[in-house]
């Protein structure tokens, strides 16, 4: 069994200037709205990475990842399942 979360293909995906974006699902018109550290993880939710190997790569892309960044990545990564706008 996979347990990489892959984006819905059919969800829009908007960055905007200041490294924030904004996910809509045009089916349902759910939105939500993404913090920079949630963009860099939608961008790397491509069915390749896991939960784990998704935080190696924030902490070689980034400074300072806080310990806790696994727990935020899996809450982060139910409310999008449960919104319909990844799959595991």
């Amino acid at each position: 069994m996979c347990n990489n979360p892959l984006q819905n293909p059919d969800i829009v995906f908007r960055e905007e200037f200041d490294d924030w974006g904004v996910l809509f699902d045009p089916e349902t018109g759910n939105a939500v709205a993404l913090d920079p550290v949630a963009v860099f993880y939608w961008k790397h939710l491509d069915g390749l990475n896991n939960k784990a190997s998704l935080i190696e790569i924030l902490k070689q892309e980034c400074e300072d990842v806080p310990e806790n960044a696994p727990e935020h990545l899996d809450k982060f990564v139910k409310e999008l399942e449960n919104a319909g706008f990844i799959s595991i």
